[in-house]
């Protein structure tokens, strides 16, 4: 039998004198912004409340009592022992706990809208700092594209239109009147984009054009999740036009070897590039490269696409140039794009049953000091060792906090950044200040085995030690990760084996050269997809796992978010 870690309310935590500071319980942080009322549901039930797509009202009524700042201390004083689910026993609670009690997100008004809340939105920033430097080492220039798109740039493209249109959001009036024509809020941008290419795009000397877009986007998603699909949701969408099908390609694939790097290289997520089937491929493109990444359950996260679109929408707006040889010819075009799903995905893959576990590249907070003191005459010298301590590691671009509040317990500290998932605690007490040396903790390994005692505070040392030990927290996340990955992917060669391995939880790995209709086929009997087949593939000969005949590549099979 499960059992899930607790922890006292805030009030018996401000007032017991012996809350241990070596406590690993999980800490959830009472407040007015805390998602659940008194009594229970708990956070993860109210999260799927707001995110339900059978939600009958618009505004659940537990937000009243959530913003309602003067019924707070009462809320406060009322709440039981609160839990985070244990991954094991229900992997969608233990994900909306993290996310609630994280501060990460809360839901909005509107069914299957979330508020990223800043802790959250850091995560997103430094996702931004990122790509934002790779996408303009490689030559795209940032820019906007208007959220409204007339309808009627959405029906050019036969493939599109019947791709996004279960998902669209229409505006039909605007300013008290009924508009001329109905408005689309953005889905994506292929459409637009291509209206404005057509009046910049003359020549092949305006060739190639790289642009690339940080926006919101709305889809009508009628299950949604938070992070991983929601009404409205955070992205980079880019997008270039070029003047044959080979430069077309080759941005294609440069753009997602630029998100497969992002995922090893910040996000410690061992992601699987390769091409999508024809069957998953975007709606209006003619091929789309994907990175697939197995979360903690084991299904699959689509964790970033890029599409050759070919010459689809640029004949369906006749965005044309003239080439070299004076002839009209139609631009090759791509699009690519990563969203705030990606949150979700550090999430699930390397949060556990204490809460989130950032990787330290990704992490907006890398180390957290906390000071220990019992007496007012220990505090001056313990908060002038620890604010020295930020100094060194600030000026050596390590992203610090130190959390020297004295409302709160150290043990309650603890717990409550572990919980966040800052991947390294510093503490400093009366006998660190006289050895002139901290103590340090590793979020990825729990208890005694992940804390050093005795690390020197002189500067080169201390500095180098806490670089040196983040480097190995990264590489350890994505390792563990890797780990399980490959542990959970199964090599079949028949429809059986396939059966098999997606009924245990499993990815089946095979040779695929079979129809449309037996993928769909496939998806009806066993919940799986196509996730990709994989840019790596294993030589020699193969045969399909569902027909028997000759297949040229293996293919991955999931189930997916």
């Amino acid at each position: 039998m499960a059992v899930a870690s607790r922890l006292p309310s805030l009030t018996s935590l401000f007032t017991s004198p012996s809350i241990s500071h070596r406590s690993t319980a999980v800490l959830l942080r009472r407040s007015r912004h805390n998602f659940r009322p008194p009594p229970p549901p708990s956070p993860s039930q109210l999260l799927a409340a707001g995110f339900s797509a059978q939600s009958a009202a618009s505004s659940p009524p537990e937000t009243e009592d959530r913003v309602n700042n003067r019924k707070s201390q009462e809320r406060v004083n009322q709440d039981r022992d609160q839990v985070i689910t244990p991954r094991s026993q229900d992997f969608n609670a233990w994900y909306l706990d993290i996310i609630a009690n994280a501060e990460l997100a809360d839901y909005g008004p509107v069914r299957g809208t979330m508020v990223i809340r800043p802790y959250g939105y850091a995560i997103w920033e430094a996702i931004q700092d990122y790509l934002n430097v790779k996408f303009k080492e490689t030559g795209h220039s940032n820019m906007y594209f208007p959220q409204f798109i007339p309808y009627s740039f959405i029906e050019k493209e036969a493939s599109h239109v019947e791709g996004f249109s279960p998902e669209l959001a229409l505006v039909t009036v605007g300013g008290g009147k009924e508009l001329e024509e109905k408005l689309v809020v953005r889905p994506t941008s292929e459409t637009i984009v291509n209206h404005m290419f057509t009046q910049w795009i003359h020549s092949h000397r305006d060739l190639p054009l790289m642009v690339n877009q940080w926006a919101n986007v709305t889809r009508w998603e009628m299950r949604t999740k938070p992070f991983v699909r929601t009404l409205e949701f955070l992205w980079q969408e880019g997008h270039t036009a070029h003047a044959t099908p080979e430069e077309a390609e080759k941005e294609a694939m440069q753009m997602i070897e630029i998100y497969t790097k992002f995922s090893y290289e910040q996000a410690a997520i061992p992601v699987i590039p390769g091409r999508k089937s024809k069957v998953e491929t975007f709606a209006g493109a003619s091929k789309t490269y994907t990175i697939e990444a197995m979360m903690g359950d084991r299904k699959a996260l689509q964790a970033g696409t890029s599409h050759n679109l070919g010459q689809n929408f640029s004949r369906a707006f006749g965005t044309q140039f003239t080439d070299e040889n004076g002839q009209r010819q139609h631009v090759w075009q791509t699009s690519w794009a990563v969203s705030t799903r990606f949150i979700g995905g550090i999430i699930m893959t390397h949060g556990d049953d204490t809460g989130l576990m950032l990787p330290p590249k990704i992490a907006p907070i890398q180390v957290v000091i906390v000071p220990i003191w019992k007496k007012a005459d220990e505090k001056t010298s313990v908060l002038s060792a620890a604010l020295s301590v930020k100094e060194v590691l600030q000026n050596s671009g390590i992203k610090v906090k130190l959390d020297d509040s004295e409302q709160r317990t150290p043990g309650w500290k603890f717990n409550f950044w572990e919980m966040k998932g800052i991947p390294m605690r510093i503490e400093i007490g009366p006998r660190d200040v006289s050895s002139g040396s901290v103590v340090i903790s590793r979020r990825d390994i729990p208890g005694k085995q992940g804390k050093v005692f005795g690390i020197s505070m002189e500067p080169s040392i201390l500095e180098a030690y806490v670089k040196d030990k983040l480097d190995e927290i990264q590489s350890a996340l994505l390792g563990r990760a890797t780990a399980f990955r490959d542990s959970n992917i199964v090599d079949v060669s028949s429809y059986d084996e396939l059966k098999e391995a997606i009924s245990i939880g499993k990815w089946a790995r095979g040779p695929w050269s079979a129809s449309d209709a037996d993928e769909l086929r496939v998806k009806e009997e066993t919940g799986a997809t196509v996730r990709c087949f994989p840019f790596e593939q294993p030589k020699g000969i193969k045969t399909c796992l569902m027909t028997g005949n000759p297949a040229d590549e293996v293919a991955i099979f999931a189930k997916s978010y």
